[in-house]
């Protein structure tokens, strides 16, 4: 059985990180195996940016936002040669397996590491969902619910104004964060790469809305749609419709903030499985959620896959909207 483990958080943060790591550090420990956390991702590695991590290091964390092993994207990681030097130093430090906690990128390190001799085992964290391997990704319930705050607060000021409300949400070309939420908040009008529209298809729908009565209508727009800009779609609702039209980006307020019920659960779930595999001599692997069962997919066939909708929710869409 091996005797050392790291494990470390990469790419970008999202609530539940720390809950993953609070269960890898549990597990292992209570296995008789040691645990050290890596800071900042793959380039602490190199920089010898190691600790060893106790139990008394994860008291509590489960319930903090961000990951206290800190996290940055490091691009010098696809140079092969960077990639043998940090496999070569990991050895030298007797780490024989890693827990990669992040989104594709970091996924994609994990594999390569695995390659070159070092297991590793992906979960996966980003508010985007945009791991297709997972039902759910560390971070999205709260992102939901931070941008669930954010749009009842702003509908509050919209109907006393009559306004319709432009929104650009996250999503990093994934609709998932627009789309469940638009579903949940009964948002008028939802663009996103899988629920595209056009921007006159977007004004007679809301002109339709006005001639039923509704006096203020809220427009949830997925980042990276850049014909769907938001400040030039909300010029163009206020001159043609009889909304006052206003436009805002919540941009990263929505990585922030402390991790969902349904988050931390996930992320001790899955911190939990990934250390098992480890300590079983697995390795290549991207853990997740399917169909309530946690599931281990080859990260190389984890990073193909293409995410199936649960039930049609262009479909629920319009039923809720019309």
């Amino acid at each position: 059985m091996i005797k050392k483990i790291g494990i470390l958080t990469s790419g970008g943060d999202a609530p539940g990180m720390n809950a993953a790591v609070r269960a890898v550090v549990k597990t292992a420990i209570n296995s008789g195996v040691e645990v050290y956390g890596i800071l900042d991702g793959y380039r602490g590695i190199l920089e010898n940016r190691i600790i060893k991590m106790e139990k008394s290091d994860v008291a509590g964390i489960q319930s903090r936002g961000g990951t206290i092993l800190g996290t940055v994207r490091y691009p010098e990681f696809k140079n092969a040669e960077v990639r043998e030097a940090t496999a070569a130093k990991l050895k030298e430090l007797g780490i024989e397996a890693l827990v990669c906690i992040g989104g594709d990128g970091t996924y994609m390190g994990a594999m390569r590491l695995t390659e070159l001799g070092i297991n590793c085992i992906g979960i996966p964290g980003t508010i985007d969902n945009d791991i297709s391997s997972t039902d759910y990704t560390l971070g999205f319930d709260t992102a939901m619910n931070t941008i669930a705050y954010c749009i009842d607060h702003l509908r509050d000021t919209s109907s006393s104004h009559h306004r319709c409300t432009v929104v650009e949400v996250m999503g990093n070309h994934c609709g998932d964060l627009a789309m469940f939420s638009a579903v949940g908040l009964a948002a008028e009008i939802v663009v996103t790469p899988q629920h595209m529209m056009s921007v006159d298809q977007i004004i007679d729908k809301l002109n339709s809305f006005r001639g039923q009565g509704r006096k203020q209508t809220t427009v949830l727009v997925s980042e990276k749609m850049a014909e769907m800009n938001v400040v030039d779609l909300a010029a163009e609702i206020d001159k043609r419709t009889k909304y006052e039209a206003k436009w805002e980006i919540l941009g990263r307020i929505q990585r922030g903030g402390a991790p969902s019920a349904f988050d931390r659960l996930l992320g001790a779930t899955l911190g939990g499985y990934a250390t098992q595999l480890l300590l079983k001599g697995k390795g290549g692997l991207a853990v997740g959620i399917h169909n309530n069962q946690l599931v281990a997919n080859p990260i190389y066939e984890a990073l193909k896959m293409h995410k199936e909708p649960y039930f049609n929710i262009n479909e629920m869409l319009d039923l809720l909207n019309n």
